[in-house]
């Protein structure tokens, strides 16, 4: 019998310490493919820009004795998944693991998401995907840290991974968006949750006239102000839950299309 091809890719690039992690926990799942960025591509959203070259170069990596089929690629996450479709297999990969992400990927910030978009590129082929993400301080965001434990976050990655192999999720669910505390244990009781409807980063002005970078930066909102029931924030920030957040691929408004349609018929401007 054929096994499962599960694809993995991340935004942290080939050398992320949480890819791995996450290699080696889904490894006795099915046959994999790691298809990830050559380097670090946080905040690339689904973003396919035009000028990187899409070079592949083999990173196959030997994991508890076995050999796995790797691959760096000049590409943001997004395009790392369609070179993966397109080009590095023969057959439609059952599932598309985006993870171990370095932090946690919230509220309407998973829009910049690279792990997300990743998710979101393969939903889009009708592939199950999973994003998972463990949440660190913004210092690790970019190198992650040579201590930090990805036990609880590959032990969920294994259960969610196979419940999307082995069942079909509701009509509208794409993706599954995970969320770990930092001290999250495989015990660590999980909570479906919707998105916060507000930031959960803020953007910092750049500090042009200190010689610092140009770019601007971002620092934690003040989450007293986002502690909304039932969000993502709220039940993982507040109250120390993994969090599963279902996404779609439909972002259309919820709005009543009458009484819109009325709202915008009766204003005369259209």
């Amino acid at each position: 019998m054929e096994k499962p091809l599960i694809l993995i890719t991340n935004d942290d690039g080939i050398d992320s310490q949480g890819l791995w992690a996450a290699v080696e926990a889904l490894l006795p799942l099915g046959e994999l493919l790691v298809v990830a960025p050559d380097r670090q591509w946080s905040g690339a959203g689904r973003s396919m820009p035009h000028h990187v070259t899409g070079c592949l170069t083999p990173a196959d990596r030997e994991i508890q004795g076995q050999w796995v089929r790797a691959y760096a690629v000049d590409a943001t996450p997004a395009l790392a998944v369609v070179h993966g479709l397109l080009e590095l297999t023969d057959r439609k990969p059952d599932l598309l693991v985006s993870g171990i992400n370095y932090g946690e990927n919230l509220s309407t910030e998973i829009t910049i998401s690279g792990t997300v978009g990743a998710a979101l590129e393969a939903a889009s082929e009708a592939i199950p995907a999973l994003a998972i993400s463990l949440a660190m301080p913004i210092s690790q965001h970019l190198t992650g840290g040579a201590a930090v434990d990805y036990t609880a976050a590959q032990a969920f990655a294994v259960r969610f991974s196979r419940l999307l192999l082995e069942r079909r999720m509701p009509f509208d669910v794409d993706v599954l968006n995970i969320n770990l505390p930092c001290d999250a244990t495989p015990e660590t009781p999980w909570r479906l949750a919707r998105l916060l409807r507000q930031r959960y980063f803020e953007p910092t002005a750049p500090e042009r006239g200190n010689g610092g970078s140009a770019r601007p930066g971002y620092r934690l909102m003040n989450t007293s102000l986002a502690m909304e029931p039932n969000s993502d924030v709220h039940l993982l920030i507040a109250q120390g839950f993994v969090t599963v957040t279902p996404l779609s691929l439909d972002m259309t408004s919820r709005v009543d299309f009458g009484e819109l349609a009325a709202l915008i018929a009766s204003s005369g401007l259209v």
